[in-house]
Parts: C-alpha cells; structure tokens; sequence
C-alpha cells in the first residue's frame, strides 16, 4: 500500500457527504475532542463541515481540492457533540453563530461567550446534545469587518438593529440551511433546542425538524451589555419570559 493509499484508507470512514440540490456538503469525524469546561475535561465528537460546489465521493479528489484552494482564508463551521447523539431519546443541542470578540476575547459588550460555555454545559449535564458553532454568523451574518464598523456606530448611540440598519444590512442575515442538514445527518429523532431566538426554532421547524421543547438561555446581564440585551427583547423578538436565571 502507497502512502496516498495509506491515507485515503485513513480518512475514508471519516468523510460523509451530504447531497444538497446543488453541490454538497462534506461531514469530516467524528474526532475525540477533550474540552476543559469550567475546570472538568468534557469529552466531545468533533465533526467540521465544508459546503463544496462540486460532487464526488473519491477521497483523493477532496484531498487534492485543499491544497489547491486557501481554506485558511475562509471559514467551516463545526459541531461539537456529546454521548450518544443518534441514539438518545432526548438531546438538547445549541445553534452558537461565532462571536469573534465575545468567545475569543471574553468581551462583556455582548453575552456570546457566556452562551457558548453554558449551552456547553448543559449539554454536558443532560448527557446528550450537540453544540453547532456556525463561522458565517458573525455578527448576526454580516461578517466581522462590518460588525466592527456596526461597534463604532453603537459608541455613538446607535442599537445593536439601527447600526445593522444603517450599513445596508437586515437586522438578521444568518442562515441555518447547511446546519440542518449536518443535524438530519447526525440525528432523527428530537430535539430541545436552546434558544432566545425565535427566528432559530422557526428555521428547524420550518425545515421539517421535530424540536420538542426549548430552553432559555439568559445571563451574566452587566452594564456592559444590558442595553444590547434589551435591544434583543425589544427590537430582535428574543423571548425572555421562560429566562434561566444563572
């Protein structure tokens, strides 16, 4: 056996397509991925997705695509997904839209970071659930340039929906079609999904998912980012009612 065929023999149980109507989208895992969560290790099974153009289920020919394409200079969303997803009666899963200054940097304008590690948890402590971390989120799915731009015109006074606005873009310009599909993959039966975010249940709803409950996810409210909260109830139609206080 060849090296190339050591390789692709490697990997070839690893990679799934998913047939979309146009192109594809190719599941790489799972892969066993311990996570320090709140100073316990929490192993989780990774899988990472690219939505691809051209159809093919030769191995070698994906791997002769990423050399000759800079993935680095775009971005793949990923799941992270905990015991026995497929299977379980019950999982609670989490649709996280990638927050650059909120999950990295630990910024207190915004709750992102608090969501990310919480939703982690009760994933966690349910014992079943899948955590979707969608890179083309950024900033409600404008992307991190203008969520920059979007920053200094709140400085001024501007809401978190009017600075959207006010550079040509909707107040929620994210899709979930790509991550739906990787969920029918991975799971049939339901799910409770965590959300403040109606228009989210709506997507899995509307896509045929059967989502059984859902689960506020409210907290870690400060002067920093109270009025962006605010602005999510008020402007954004986050539901608050049913909040988890933390």
């Amino acid at each position: 056996m060849t090296v190339k065929e050591s390789i692709i023999h490697m990997l070839e149980d690893k990679i799934q397509m998913i047939h979309r109507n146009e192109g594809a989208i190719y599941l790489v895992g799972p892969v066993k991925l311990p996570v320090n969560l709140y100073g316990e290790t929490k192993t989780f099974q990774w899988y990472c997705w690219l939505n691809c153009n051209e159809v093919t289920d030769r191995i070698e020919r994906i791997i002769e695509k990423l050399s000759s394409v800079d993935l680095a200079e775009m971005q793949q969303s990923s799941v992270l997904v905990y015991g026995d997803f497929a299977n379980a009666d019950d999982a609670l899963i989490r649709m996280h839209s990638i927050c650059h200054t909120g999950d990295i940097f630990g910024s207190k304008r915004c709750d992102c970071g608090f969501q990310l590690k919480q939703s982690m948890k009760m994933i966690t402590e349910h014992g079943t659930g899948a955590l979707f971390y969608l890179a083309n989120h950024e900033g409600r799915g404008i992307g991190l340039f203008s969520k920059a731009m979007a920053y200094v015109l709140q400085e001024k006074g501007l809401d978190t929906v009017e600075a959207n606005l006010s550079l040509g873009f909707v107040d929620d310009a994210r899709n979930y079609d790509d991550a739906i599909e990787v969920l029918k993959t991975l799971r049939s039966k339901p799910v409770t999904l965590i959300t403040n975010n109606p228009k989210k249940l709506q997507a899995l709803q509307n896509a045929g998912l059967n989502v059984s409950d859902r689960e506020s996810l409210w907290g870690d409210v400060s002067e920093f980012n109270e009025k962006y909260l605010q602005t999510k109830i008020k402007r954004s139609g986050h539901l608050r009612a049913e909040a988890r206080e933390e």
